[in-house]
């Protein structure tokens, strides 16, 4: 397999997204964390406190010759609800932001192309909110947070 490509997306909780993204055919490698702001190494409770400005992640690690940055984007779309601001069902604020963070060119314009063309041909419904961000520095969020929903047995997310 070849060299493995970044790619970081908030969608609310992320426990669930990072179990729904570790399914894909190609994603090598999950991990949950915190990236969107300069503040220094924040905890868990430092972000859901909503004053550090990080939005919850899963940072993937996948293989180009398997799936592409484009499907995973579709995919991210499809498994929560971009067109609410700064909230995914019972979670609000803006650790629970719609985000794509992007390590490239290409990808940040994939993003914006892929939300454009939404919002262009769905103009009946709410307009999709997610922001399209320069990766930051990531943070690793604590170890009981990572693979929570395979080590817990659960089904969903519920928090």
């Amino acid at each position: 397999m070849g060299n493995l490509i970044n790619a970081t997306f908030g969608a609310g909780c992320f426990w669930g997204v990072e179990n729904k993204f570790m399914n894909i055919n190609g994603v090598q490698e999950t991990s949950v964390g915190y990236m969107g702001s300069k503040f220094k190494n924040p905890t868990y409770f430092d972000v859901c406190s909503g004053l550090t400005g990080h939005a919850e992640v899963v940072m993937i690690k996948f293989a180009p010759e398997i799936v592409n940055f484009t499907t995973l984007c579709k995919f991210f779309f499809e498994i929560h609800d971009p067109t609410t601001l700064n909230r995914q069902g019972p979670d609000v604020g803006t650790q629970y932001r719609s985000v794509i963070f992007y390590y490239d060119s290409e990808q940040m314009s994939t993003a914006n192309t892929m939300i454009s063309d939404y919002n262009e041909n769905n103009s009946s419904k709410s307009p999709i909110v997610t922001d399209v961000v320069e990766a930051m520095d990531y943070y690793l969020a604590e170890d009981y947070h990572q693979k929570y929903i395979l080590k817990n047995n659960l089904e969903s997310c519920g928090g």
